[in-house]
C-alpha cells in the first residue's frame, strides 16, 4: 500500500453565490448557493486525490459557517485546525456573468472571521507530521497582518524541512499589485516549488522571458517554477532544465477554480514522485476536468477519473 501523504493549508473560504442568469447582476432575480475559496478548493482538490489535507481556518458563528463546515468535512478534509467565531460573518461573493462568458467578481469579505487569526495561533504540533505546506496570495490580500501569520508557518516549515509550495494568486481587488509585490519579496525565499500564472509572473517580475524566469527561481532559490497558461499547457523549470506539456483538449464551462485543481494535482505528482513531463501532465489533467462543471469545487476530480482522461483507466459508464 503506497504511502498516504499530509498536506497543510491556511485561508479563508467563502459562500459563493452564482447567477440563475447572465447580464448585469442587478437584473439578476436569483442565485445559486456554493462554497468557494482558493486555499479550501486546493484542499478539496487534494482530498479527492487521496491526500490527507489538513486546513486550519475561521469560520463565522452563522449558518452559511456550518454550510461551509459540514461540506469541507463532507469532503474529507481534516478540520482539526478550523474554529467557529461569534460576531463575524461569512466571508460572501457574488459572481456576474456576461453573455459571452466574461464576468466580475464582488467580494463582501469586510469583518471576515479570518481576521482574528493571529501568529500565536500556528504551533508546531500544527505541522507534526506534514509533507508539504501550500499556501497562496489570497490569504496575504485579505489584510496585512496576514504576512506575520504565514512568515510564522513558513519559520517552522524550514525548521523542520517540510517542502512548500506557493501560487501568488493575485487577487487585485483585494489589494494593490505593490503591496502583493512586497509581499511576495518576504515569501518566495522559503518557497520550494512556485505555482503561478503566466500573467501572474509578468505582473511581478515584469518579463516572462526564459531567461527572466531562470533568474528569478536562481534568486530566490526556487526548485522548481511551474507557469499555468490556460489553454496553452504548463511548463516547469526544475534542475535548469524546462519541460512543458500541452492543455488537453476540451470544451470549458467554468473555468473558475481550475487553477486550484492543478496546484492540487501537481502536489499530488511531487509527492508521488512523477517526473516533471508526468507531473505537469497529471495537473493539466485535474485543471481540465475542473473546467468541465459549473462551480468553484464541483468539478474537483478523484484519482479514477484523472487516471482516466490521461488514458491510464477506462471509466465505466453502464
Amino acid at each position: 500500500m503506497s504511502k498516504e501523504f499530509s498536506v497543510f493549508t491556511l485561508g479563508d473560504a467563502l459562500i459563493t453565490f452564482d447567477p440563475s442568469e447572465t447580464g448585469p447582476l442587478r437584473y439578476v432575480p436569483s442565485f445559486t448557493r456554493r462554497v468557494g475559496g482558493a486555499e479550501l478548493n486546493f484542499a478539496i482538490g487534494c482530498a479527492r486525490l487521496g491526500l490527507h489535507i489538513k486546513w486550519a481556518s475561521r469560520l463565522g458563528g452563522d449558518e452559511f459557517a456550518r454550510v461551509i463546515y459540514n461540506f469541507a468535512r463532507g469532503e474529507g478534509v481534516d478540520m482539526t485546525n478550523v474554529e467557529f467565531v461569534e460576531g463575524y460573518p461569512s466571508s460572501l461573493n457574488f459572481k456576474e456573468i456576461r453573455e459571452d462568458g466574461t464576468g466580475k467578481t464582488f467580494y463582501y469579505r469586510y469583518n471576515s472571521p479570518i481576521l482574528t487569526m493571529v501568529p500565536e495561533d500556528i504551533k508546531e504540533e500544527m505541522l507534526e507530521g506534514i509533507d508539504l505546506i501550500h499556501l497562496t496570495g489570497v490569504f496575504l490580500a485579505i489584510n496585512p497582518k496576514n504576512l506575520e501569520i504565514t512568515k510564522r508557518v513558513l519559520e517552522i516549515a524550514r525548521e523542520k524541512d517540510i517542502t512548500v509550495s506557493f501560487d501568488p494568486n493575485i487577487r487585485l481587488k483585494l489589494w494593490t499589485l505593490e503591496q502583493a509585490k512586497a509581499a511576495y519579496q518576504e515569501i518566495f525565499p522559503f518557497v520550494d516549488i512556485l505555482l503561478t500564472g503566466l500573467d501572474e509572473i509578468e505582473m511581478i517580475i515584469g518579463d516572462t522571458s526564459p531567461k527572466a524566469l531562470e533568474n528569478c527561481a536562481k534568486h530566490y532559490e526556487i526548485q522548481q517554477l511551474v507557469v499555468k497558461d490556460g489553454v496553452n499547457g504548463a511548463k516547469v523549470l526544475y534542475d535548469k532544465t524546462w519541460y512543458a506539456k500541452e492543455a488537453f483538449s476540451i470544451k470549458p464551462i467554468d473555468t473558475v477554480g481550475a487553477g486550484d485543481g492543478f496546484d492540487a494535482g501537481y502536489i499530488y505528482s511531487v509527492l508521488n514522485g512523477f517526473s516533471p513531463g508526468r507531473a505537469l501532465e497529471f495537473a493539466n489533467a485535474v485543471g481540465a476536468l475542473v473546467t468541465t462543471v459549473s462551480g468553484d469545487n464541483e468539478g474537483l476530480p478523484y484519482l479514477e477519473e484523472v487516471q482516466a482522461l490521461i488514458g491510464n483507466e477506462k471509466v465505466i459508464e453502464r
